[in-house]
C-alpha cells in the first residue's frame, strides 16, 4: 500500500501544451517528458456499492503491463487530495477477486459478493509525466507532473479529460500547492478535486458527484484558531465542487451556492478582530470582494430575470480561462494551510486565537448584535443594506456553529435572521420597507437576540 497525495488542476489543450514548456517545469524537470497511452477499465456493482463506500477498482493497461489497482476512502481538502492506493502486477487483463481483500478492502464491502463486480466506463488518455524536484529550504521535493488527455466513456457517452496531475513523491504536502500557485500566476488552472472516477459516475448517473463536503464537527471548547480553519477549508472546498459542476451541467442552483460560499468566507475572514489583523487577510478579502463584485449582483439579477441566468454559464466558462478562480484558490489553500493569519498576532490577538469556541463566539455576537442597532431601522428601514456585512458575520456564525452556544430557539433566530439579511439585500420598495421594519422587530424580539445582547 501506498499513501497517494496529489492534486488535480482541470485545464485546456492550450495550457497543457503551455506547461509542457513552462520554464519553471523545464528548470526543475529531471527525467524529460515520458508519454504513455493508458487504457483504464473501472468497475462496480450494478447497484454501486463500490462507489458508495468512496471505492475506485480499475484495471490499467500500460503498455504490456497490467496493473490493478484499489483506491479506498480518503480526504479531499480544497483540491489536494489524500488516499490509500493499493497496487498489483497482474499477467493479464482480467480483473483478480482474490486481490480483494485482508486490510486493503473496506469493512462495509465486507459482506459484498465480489462476484457482482462487471465493467461499468472506462477512462482512456495519453499521459506525459516527468519527475519535477528542487531544493525547498534543507528538504528535497520530489513531484510527479502527469498532463492528461483523453476521454471518460460511458456507453454512448463521453467527456474529455484535460487535466495537470500533481503527485507528492518526496517532501511536505505544502509544496504542492506552492507549485501550482507558481504556475497559475500565467495559466488558468483549476483546482478539482473530482477524480477521473467520479467523472464516469457522473455520466453514468448525473446525480452521484456529490456537491457537500463532510460538515465540520466543531465543539464549545475548541480554539477559535481550529474552528475558523475548519470553517474556511469547508467553504473553500465546497465552493471548488460547486463551481466544477456548475461548469458541468450550467444548473443556476450551483451558480447562487457558489457565491453564498464566498460570501460566508468572506464574512468569516472579516469577523476575527486580533485574532487575525487585517495585514494577514488583506490578499484574501480583496480576492474575494474581487470575486463577489462581478458575481453577486449578476447572481441577485439573474434571480429575477431568465436571460442573466441563460447567458452565465458562458460568462463562468470566460472566468474560468482567466486566472482569477485558480490562482485565488490555491492562494488561499496555501494561506489555510500555513496558518498565515496567526502571523504578526500581538499577545492579545494570541489569547483570542487560543480562546474557547463558545466564550469567543458569545463575545463577539453580542458585540455584533449592539452594533447592529436594529431599532434604530424599525425607523429608518432604507439604510439597512449598509448592515448587510455585519448580519453576514452574523449570519455564518450561527450557520456553522450556534450547536455550541446555549440560546433558547436558537435556530428560530437564524431563519429570521436569513429573513432580515434577504431583504436588506432587495431593491427598495414600500412593501420591501415595510417588510424590513417588520422583520427588523421579529430578530429584536427574540428570546435568542435578547440573550445575545445580554451577554
Amino acid at each position: 500500500m501506498q499513501k497517494e497525495t496529489e492534486i488535480k488542476l482541470r485545464v485546456s489543450p492550450e495550457t497543457l501544451a503551455e506547461l509542457r514548456e513552462h520554464p519553471l517545469l523545464k528548470k526543475r524537470n529531471k527525467s524529460g517528458w515520458e508519454r504513455r497511452e493508458l487504457f483504464n477499465q473501472y468497475f462496480d456493482t450494478p447497484t454501486g456499492e463500490l462507489a458508495a463506500a468512496k471505492v475506485a477498482l480499475r484495471l490499467r493497461k500500460d503498455g504490456d503491463e497490467v496493473i490493478q489497482t484499489l483506491k479506498t476512502r480518503g480526504q479531499s481538502i480544497a483540491g489536494l487530495s489524500e488516499r490509500n492506493e493499493y497496487n498489483w502486477d497482474l499477467t493479464k487483463a482480467k480483473l483478480d477477486l482474490k486481490k480483494l481483500d485482508g486490510e486493503c478492502w473496506p469493512d462495509e464491502l465486507a459482506e459484498l459478493d465480489k462476484k457482482t463486480i462487471k465493467p461499468v466506463f472506462t477512462t482512456d488518455f495519453v499521459r506525459e509525466r516527468a519527475e519535477i524536484a528542487w531544493g525547498r529550504g534543507k528538504a528535497k521535493v520530489v513531484i510527479e507532473a502527469a498532463l492528461d488527455l483523453g476521454k471518460v466513456i460511458v456507453g454512448k457517452q463521453s467527456e474529455e479529460i484535460c487535466e495537470l496531475e500533481l503527485e507528492l513523491r518526496e517532501g511536505e504536502p505544502a509544496a504542492l500547492l506552492e507549485l501550482a500557485a507558481e504556475l497559475a500566476v500565467k495559466l488558468p488552472l483549476m483546482p478539482c478535486d473530482i477524480s477521473k472516477a467520479e467523472r464516469g459516475y457522473r455520466l453514468a448517473e448525473p446525480g452521484s458527484y456529490a456537491l457537500s463536503l463532510p460538515t465540520p464537527e466543531l465543539n464549545a471548547e475548541m480554539p477559535l484558531d481550529d474552528a475558523f480553519a475548519a470553517l474556511a477549508w469547508h467553504l473553500l472546498g465546497t465552493s471548488q465542487r460547486l463551481a466544477e459542476q456548475y461548469r458541468f451541467n450550467g444548473h443556476w442552483r450551483l451558480l447562487q451556492d457558489w457565491v453564498a460560499q464566498l460570501i460566508e468566507l468572506r464574512a468569516l475572514a472579516g469577523s476575527l478582530g486580533q485574532a487575525a489583523p487585517r495585514s494577514t487577510t488583506h490578499e484574501l478579502r480583496v480576492s474575494l470582494d474581487a470575486l463577489l463584485e462581478d458575481w453577486r449582483p449578476l447572481v441577485q439579477a439573474g434571480n429575477e430575470d431568465e436571460d442573466v441566468r441563460q447567458a452565465a454559464p458562458e460568462q463562468f466558462a470566460e472566468e474560468l480561462q482567466d486566472t482569477r478562480w485558480g490562482l485565488f484558490s490555491l492562494n488561499t489553500s496555501r494561506w489555510l494551510m500555513e496558518r498565515a493569519w496567526t502571523a504578526e498576532r500581538n499577545n492579545r490577538g494570541n489569547r483570542q486565537g487560543a480562546a474557547q469556541l463558545v466564550n469567543w463566539l458569545s463575545h463577539f455576537l453580542g458585540e455584533e448584535a449592539a452594533a447592529l442597532q436594529l431599532g434604530r431601522y424599525q425607523q429608518q428601514p432604507e439604510d439597512l443594506a449598509e448592515q448587510l456585512p455585519r448580519i453576514e458575520r452574523i449570519q455564518s456564525w450561527l450557520h456553522h456553529a450556534r450547536q455550541v452556544l446555549d440560546l433558547p430557539e436558537v435556530d428560530r433566530l437564524f431563519g429570521e435572521l436569513n429573513k432580515l439579511h434577504e431583504l436588506a439585500d432587495t431593491d427598495i420598495s414600500d412593501e420591501v420597507l415595510e417588510a424590513r421594519v417588520q422583520q427588523a422587530l421579529t430578530v429584536s424580539q427574540s428570546r435568542a437576540w435578547k440573550q445575545i445582547l445580554r451577554k
